[in-house]
């Protein structure tokens, strides 16, 4: 199925699970897919490009996910891109964090692809 006119960024230090990502993204039909290490080069993307969904890692050095959150939830530009949490660390403390932002989804690692498709259709529709 064509995901026409989306772009999607992915934002992991871990090279790995970008390319994971954006291979289930390319599946699904997405083929407007941008990538960042951290949450502080993911903010040069989105001033650059329209982006239409964010799927980002908690924990990532310069900017981790969470900072970055806050600061596109900040942004009158940004403030209504969807956001998915990717996280690890599945405390109440941290879920509670993101729901304040307004995080979209949170998928916790480690996660099915099917999974990963769910959350994205979930928020893009």
């Amino acid at each position: 199925m064509k995901q026409a006119n989306r772009e999607i960024l992915i934002v992991d230090d871990t090279a790995v699970l970008r390319n994971i990502m954006k291979m289930q993204l390319q599946r699904m039909g997405f083929d407007r897919i941008y990538e960042a290490q951290d949450g502080s080069a993911a903010m040069k993307i989105l001033h650059a490009q329209k982006i239409d969904l964010v799927i980002s890692d908690w924990n990532m050095p310069v900017m981790n996910g969470f900072e970055l959150l806050r600061e596109i939830r900040a942004s009158e530009v940004f403030k209504d891109i969807p956001f998915i949490m990717v996280t690890a660390e599945a405390t109440e403390a941290r879920i509670s964090m993101a729901m304040q932002l307004k995080v979209d989804e949170l998928i916790l690692k480690p996660f099915t692809l099917e999974i990963l498709e769910r959350k994205i259709l979930r928020v893009i529709q």
